[in-house]
């Protein structure tokens, strides 16, 4: 046979390589005389072990992260947020520690860590370098800082925005990498946070901290339950794709991400980025403490200022700068949070008085039934102490003392009043500014709510004893009594429905 010659099934074949033909023809086939010798050709599985050799060589697409830290008198804390970044199982590619407006030893301190790091992990060895920028006065503070590093890391993949008091998990940097690199629709992801109650001195210091422990349990778990979705990519510990910020640079019109015009900047992007088409989230899986409030000043300071940006996000129309937003989705819960906290505050002062007025005319008659909502408030916060990955002898202290959680209630209370009369007073105030007040010991604006109260109760126990006849007040004590009990039955079973819920393995 020549090279031209055809094997019995059709297929050409050259002599020198011998014919296999397709249908497996057995050796020594006789086909129109001639003899067609089938010789092996090497089959994939030889080919396995050299090609599984080089998948493992081939080299794998690493996205970059940059990290940035904006830091504003974080001496104490500085060394060991850099500390647990640099014990992460993933290291950020970079770390750009922004110091500004700071007056205490922040730079000095943060100067030891400056330059590259490697370290080896179960993934390889890896490296980071560390770089601290002092910007010295900065008009914007931390929005001013956290622009400063935008600009350093924008050209990389994601932006890793970490607090100067916020110590990370071993394994938070990869689970979030993880996570946001999983899914293009994704624009940031918030770590699940827990306030660090690891040294503490003194009790209103515990108890405080204790409650902002539950009060952010119960706020991620809220989260988690809903598929996940984020209103708030706090500033504490996300990660944010830069695509995505790019994308709410040009639909917004903005020279960078994060703006002043806000109180709440990480509330406002979070918007953005939903905005533009972007889905933001909270991990599953990574973990950080954040640094609490251990005053009553910096407490009510800090929240005052949350409420006040989150009212400023959705009340409607024109503020400044900043449209409100009432309708959007990542401003549903907080209205759900605010419109919670008008009814507790009805349910609390309208027991207040009732019960006052009653002992006034010797008309107060105990019930069993009003032991049913303290009980029910009980086992809603033994569950949230239940749901805390890192619960503690403390935790489940102050969910099943009702006094402890009540009182830090009250204490809420007088910052959502706060908030919404300095919104409606529409006053011109620095509340960075307030904070980092409160936060040295300075200002009384917290105790305005109690004060408030105080007076409001005179004045009440003036009109009821010395102006109202008994007949009147028996009347307004008639109607007033079984309108707070319809309000507590409808919060009672709220409270059960809720604490009844399945938490499907999240750990908040």
């Amino acid at each position: 046979m020549n090279a031209n010659q055809m094997g019995p099934d059709g297929v050409p074949y050259a002599p020198d390589r011998g014919y296999q033909p397709a249908h497996q023809s057995p050796p020594g086939t006789t086909v129109g005389g001639n003899e067609y010798v089938r010789m092996s050709d090497p089959g994939l599985a030889d080919y396995e072990p050299q090609f599984l050799d080089e998948l493992e060589d081939a080299p794998t697409y690493r996205p970059t992260v940059g990290c940035i830290i904006p830091a504003y008198n974080e001496a104490e804390t500085i060394a060991g947020v850099l500390d647990s970044l640099l014990q992460q199982t993933r290291l950020p590619d970079v770390i750009h520690l922004i110091v500004n407006n700071t007056s205490d030893d922040s730079v000095e301190i943060a100067s030891h860590y400056a330059g590259p790091h490697t370290r080896m992990t179960a993934a390889g060895e890896q490296s980071t370098i560390i770089y601290v920028h002092d910007i010295g006065k900065n008009p914007d503070k931390k929005v001013g800082a956290l622009n400063y590093g935008y600009s350093l890391v924008e050209h990389m993949d994601y932006l890793l925005g970490v607090d100067g008091d916020t110590t990370p998990e071993p394994d938070a940097v990869q689970h979030l990498v993880e996570e946001i690199s999983s899914d293009d629709r994704i624009g940031g992801i918030s770590a699940i946070y827990s306030i660090d109650d690891s040294a503490l001195d003194g009790l209103m210091a515990k108890f405080l901290t204790a409650g902002q422990r539950a009060q952010f349990s119960a706020f991620n778990m809220q989260n988690l339950l809903k598929g996940r979705n984020m209103a708030v990519l706090g500033g504490q510990f996300s990660i944010f794709s830069t695509q995505a910020l790019r994308d709410v640079l040009r639909d917004s019109h903005q020279r960078t991400p994060w703006v002043n015009d806000s109180e709440v900047e990480d509330s406002l992007l979070s918007l953005q980025i939903k905005s533009a088409g972007y889905l933001t989230k909270i991990s599953a899986r990574a973990r950080a403490h954040v640094g609490g409030m251990d005053t009553l000043r910096s407490l009510d300071a800090q929240q005052v200022k949350w409420n006040f940006g989150a009212i400023d996000l959705m009340w409607p129309g024109q503020r400044g700068d900043t449209k409100g937003q009432p309708f959007h989705p990542n401003l549903r819960l907080r209205w759900f949070e605010h419109m919670s906290m008008v009814i507790n505050i009805t349910t609390r002062v309208m027991f207040v008085l009732l019960l006052a007025g009653s002992l006034n005319i010797h008309a107060f008659v105990f019930s069993p039934w009003w032991l049913i909502p303290p009980f029910a408030s009980i086992w809603l916060n033994f569950r949230v102490a239940r749901s805390m990955e890192f619960a503690n002898k403390r935790d489940y202290l102050f969910a099943v003392l009702i006094v402890p959680a009540e009182t830090y209630m009250v204490i809420r209370m007088g910052h959502f009043i706060r908030a919404w009369l300095k919104f409606f007073s529409r006053q011109q105030t620095d509340n960075w500014a307030a904070q980092a007040k409160a936060e040295r010991g300075k200002g009384v604006a917290w105790l305005y709510p109690y004060v408030a109260f105080l007076v409001i109760f005179v004045i009440f126990a003036a009109i009821w004893t010395l102006l109202l006849p008994i007949q009147l007040r028996s009347d307004i004590l008639a109607v007033c009594w079984p309108i707070l009990g319809v309000i507590t039955v409808l919060q009672t079973a709220w409270m059960v429905l809720k604490s009844m819920k399945r938490y499907r393995g999240f750990k908040a």
